[in-house]
């Protein structure tokens, strides 16, 4: 297999940008992973991926990325008559767009590839609410189905299905599989607040997080509750961001300044599962994709030395060390209230700030967390740096089937 690498990562800060358009959050993520790249104009890039979910709100579809990268082309500073595929894949719109450049250089196809994910969610509007547009995260055509999965597993989890137009699914399903991980486990309210104290303490290292505030997990519990075990803080927030990921070839690379190949972080693998309809008790798709990128790397879960987890809610971060092997299954709890979690760990989690503290701008997210990794690896993260960072894992979920996610990426990455 080919060498793939990553040689240009930008984010812009994510948070409520209501003065922003989505063109200029385009602008601001692509022309920063130029300037990442040591790149003045994408002369060079072949192809490209646009992801995004929430555009059609401003009745733009079909031709989206074309759409805001319009202006960047009359400019001179994208290459003119370069194909743009759009995106779409729920939280995990940019990973599959990252995976998606990942395979045409891994096939010869091209040898530097853009891939970006931009998003506006925050309605300004007293009394707006965007929680309705993001229904397309969860099965419309068949909706009874997954209203009698859920009312059936209630009775396993301890709390009634109640869905409502002033609260989101997602958040009730995610605390259908807390309590069940509580009950079947021993898994305590406090640990989940463990890991969101945790994470919002990491993202106030962060200048370019959402929320930057320093949080004990005394104060985590006195949240407002939004789903029971979840309070507010245990929750991802709403908010708008883009973020932008350049891929090229080992050939490309080579003809690089030193200082750029210097910087270059390869990509070891990048997995993409889908998920089902599944038991509460049956293990996720990102247990799958992990297994699978492990095997694509030769490498183990005990070779990671950073990683960041699709933290939509603070259990994510539970489940996915034990879905990820970093720990046994069932002992997540455990892991994270240890302290191995923890910047000083064995084995850091969301050093960004995850998504409940950096923000989730859905189509945007992926590519951050690949975006916060390429940093680690190349010993640029300031504040939050980890020393001695080799490999690194980032995964990340998107969308809704059951107690899956509809789709998960697990990338693994490698300072060269």
């Amino acid at each position: 297999m080919d060498d793939v690498f990553i040689v240009g990562a930008f984010s812009t800060a994510f948070g409520k940008r209501p003065q922003d358009s989505l063109k200029d959050l385009t602008r601001e993520a692509y022309l920063g992973v130029l300037s990442d790249a040591g790149m003045s104009d994408g002369r060079d890039v072949e192809f490209a991926y646009f992801g995004n979910c929430a555009m059609h709100r401003v009745g733009q579809t079909s031709i989206r990325g074309q759409v805001c990268f319009t202006p960047l082309v009359r400019e001179g500073l994208f290459p003119e008559r370069v194909p743009m595929i759009n995106v779409e894949n729920a939280c995990a719109t940019s990973s599959s767009a990252i995976h998606s450049a990942w395979k045409d250089v891994l096939a010869g196809q091209s040898d530097l590839v853009l891939a970006v994910g931009v998003e506006k969610i925050y309605e300004p509007a007293p009394g707006a609410s965007s929680i309705s547009d993001f229904g397309g995260g969860i099965d419309q055509l068949d909706p009874q189905e997954w209203v009698d999965y859920y009312r059936a597993a209630a009775n396993q989890t301890g709390k009634a299905f109640e869905p409502g137009s002033d609260r989101s699914i997602f958040m009730d399903t995610y605390a259908m599989q807390a309590l069940y991980h509580m009950r079947r486990y021993g898994t305590t309210q406090r640990q989940l607040a463990i890991a969101a104290a945790k994470t919002h303490n990491n993202g106030a290292l962060n200048p370019k997080a959402q929320y930057r505030f320093e949080m004990t997990p005394e104060a985590v519990l006195e949240d407002r509750v939004v789903s029971y075990p979840f309070t507010r803080a245990m929750c991802a927030p709403i908010g708008d961001g883009a973020a932008a990921v350049l891929v090229c070839s080992a050939d490309y690379l080579q003809g690089l300044d030193a200082k750029v190949r210097d910087r270059a972080v390869k990509i070891r693998a990048s997995v993409l599962t889908g998920g089902k309809y599944r038991a509460l008790d049956e293990r996720g798709l990102s247990h799958v994709a992990a297994r699978k990128a492990y095997e694509m790397s030769g490498l183990t879960p005990q070779d990671v030395d950073i990683a960041e987890v699709h933290d939509a809610t603070s259990f994510s971060e539970i489940y996915q060390s034990e879905m990820l092997g970093f720990c046994p299954e069932g002992e997540g709890g455990k892991f994270i209230e240890s302290g191995a979690a923890h910047r000083d760990g064995r084995l850091p989690l969301n050093v960004s700030g995850g998504l409940v503290s950096k923000g989730h701008p859905v189509a945007a997210t992926g590519a951050s967390m690949v975006g916060e990794l390429v940093q680690q690896l190349r010993g640029e993260a300031a504040q939050r740096q980890i020393p001695d960072v080799e490999i690194a894992l980032a995964e990340n979920g998107g969308g809704v089937i059951g107690f899956d996610e509809a789709v998960c990426s697990v990338i693994v990455l490698e300072r060269t």
